[in-house]
């Protein structure tokens, strides 16, 4: 009888609580045209995508996926004529003002990979923002950028 109890309440307390993606959802988060370029095991990937945003200001604090044993955000930035990149700790996002991760710029390293991305292949991404909470996307491998 007990156990029967314990399960009506955790059944009862899931659907009282949305997931963490719906949460995001409601806070006005999309991620488009997330995509990887190819990449070998063992070495560095990246991935691009955009956040478009349409309820309150957040903040992209932290990225996470199972295919490398590190992820972070990084930016790459001109200094007079060599381009340098570094790991930044946050990037904004706000209505009309969406994040965009894009060569050149913002984008998501990934550190050692398990395993290689083979063009056609897809990612897993979870990005953790400030007020949202986390957020999955589905990045596909390719050569080149996904059309507008």
């Amino acid at each position: 009888m007990r156990n029967h109890i314990r399960i009506a309440l955790l059944i009862g307390l899931g659907l009282a609580c949305p997931p963490l993606a719906g949460m995001a959802a409601d806070a006005g988060l999309t991620i488009e045209h997330a995509w990887a370029r190819p990449a070998p095991a063992g070495r560095m990937g990246v991935i691009y995508l955009t956040v478009k945003d349409t309820g309150a200001p957040d903040q992209l604090v932290g990225v996470r996926t199972p295919v490398s044993d590190d992820a972070q955000l990084h930016e790459s930035t001109m200094n007079g004529s060599v381009m340098q990149m570094r790991p930044v700790e946050a990037a904004p996002v706000a209505p009309g003002q969406p994040l965009v991760l894009a060569p050149g710029g913002y984008h998501i390293m990934l550190m050692n990979l398990k395993q290689p991305l083979k063009e056609g292949d897809t990612v897993p991404v979870t990005l953790l923002f400030q007020r949202a909470g986390a957020v999955t996307a589905t990045a596909t491998v390719q050569r080149e950028p996904p059309g507008p």
